[in-house]
């Protein structure tokens, strides 16, 4: 039921990223704040209107919050969410992102967070969702053989870095989720993490 919740949500997530640039021909987040609202009421943040989610000179946060006020105020998306970029989610926010069936974050942005096996180990920026810390390894497995092809470093589901995420600790993953010593490396279920992460390249 929790792989399926997380694939559900996922695909969700997806669905109402697409069906919002077929409306408005804007990406959802990168829209700047004064277009997006005459046609979104209650819209207060917004991005550069470059194409893609970004850095707008407000930091990660700016585009990627503002995404899911956009998807929510649309009503793409369940929940009520602000877009305040003023500062990442924490453990006691319920109006920035939406949370996985284990209490982390969701993020959609264009970063090289996670692990490339395919090219050279050196990951390229790519949209992706972080599909939110706090994920059990064999949860995470057991999802990647369900959508993908079962390997953490290859097709469209990756384990996501260990440090230096984008947004800090929600966008990463503990590093005994994946053994590298096996070549592919493999979800480590022997270790039992609790703590993993993976993200969904777009």
């Amino acid at each position: 039921a929790r792989v399926r919740n997380i694939a559900d949500q996922n695909s969700g997530v997806q669905a109402a990223y697409y069906g919002f640039i077929d409306r408005y021909r804007q990406v959802p987040g990168d829209w700047g704040a004064t277009n997006a609202e005459k046609a979104i009421p209650g819209v207060d943040n917004g991005g550069n209107a470059n194409g893609r989610l970004d850095d707008a000179g407000g930091g990660p946060q700016q585009e990627a919050l503002a995404l899911w006020e956009h998807l929510s105020k649309s009503r793409f998306i369940q929940g009520s969410f602000t877009g305040d970029p003023a500062s990442l989610p924490d453990q006691d926010s319920t109006d920035l992102a939406p949370r996985n069936a284990f209490n982390g974050f969701l993020m959609l942005y264009r970063s090289s967070d996670y692990y490339d096996g395919e090219g050279g180990g050196t990951p390229s920026d790519q949209l992706n969702l972080v599909l939110g810390a706090g994920i059990p390894v064999n949860v995470l497995a057991e999802l990647d053989r369900k959508i993908d092809d079962g390997l953490p470093a290859s097709g469209v589901l990756r384990h996501a870095v260990t440090s230096g995420g984008t947004f800090g600790a929600i966008s990463e993953s503990s590093a005994d989720c994946v053994d590298t010593t096996e070549d592919p490396p493999i979800w480590d279920i022997e270790t039992n993490q609790q703590l993993c992460n993976a993200v969904y390249l777009y």
